[in-house]
């Protein structure tokens, strides 16, 4: 028998798989890096960690459990941060924003 916690931990598999659908779209359709990192970093922050989230609402705190908070911990700190660095390496390296972008804050402040 299928109880409430369930139901809510499908829901979250499902609201984290449409992330990472998104997000691959995102990778596909962007026009530069900065733009399909920015998606990439969406993708997995939203994405996996919903997964992983609807994962403990089944499972409970098992080992299993332990392991997708720990995950989730992680992917939450560490996913940004390395956001951060490929696109600052990026910039540094000369990598050119597409056409259509308005405003460059590295190149403002003199990075």
């Amino acid at each position: 028998m299928i109880n409430v916690i369930h139901i809510i931990g499908f829901i979250f598999i499902s609201i984290g798989l449409a992330f990472d659908v998104f997000g691959c779209l995102g990778l596909l359709r962007l026009p530069d890096v900065y733009n399909r990192l920015q998606a990439a970093t969406k993708c997995i922050t939203l994405g996996t960690c919903s997964i992983l989230f609807g994962m403990l609402l089944i499972v409970g705190f098992t080992a299993a459990g332990i392991k997708a908070i720990l995950c989730i911990i992680f992917l939450l700190l560490t996913s940004p941060v390395a956001a951060h660095a490929l696109a600052r390496a990026a910039h540094k390296s000369g990598v050119k924003l597409c056409e259509s972008s308005v405003i460059d804050k590295y190149e403002e402040d003199g990075n």
